[in-house]
């Protein structure tokens, strides 16, 4: 299964979605994340960029409300904190 990310104009996702390998898959067997951004762009409109499940490449796995970092090729979490609550126990 492939992973994309459909950010808007100020590079935040707005959602994740995911679609068969095989939409992705040229005719040599080879994924092409740029048929995958094809797909996503005729089924959903909007910009749409690969994200790995699993974190192998782009940073962290992308979810609503990360940035896409243009210039860097990744996905960040700015949360503070990493979205990790900071709070002590009575």
């Amino acid at each position: 299964m492939a992973h994309f990310a459909k950010i808007n104009e100020a590079n935040i996702v707005e959602q994740v979605i995911v679609i068969n390998n095989d939409v992705i898959t040229d005719s040599n067997g080879v994924e092409q994340e740029s048929l995958g951004i094809e797909f996503c762009k005729k089924s959903f409109g909007g910009k749409w960029i690969q994200t790995s499940y699993n974190a192998n490449f782009r940073g962290i796995c992308a979810f609503k409300g990360a940035r896409y970092d243009v210039e860097n090729d990744i996905f960040v979490d700015d949360r503070p904190n990493n979205g990790i609550l900071d709070w002590e126990m009575p």
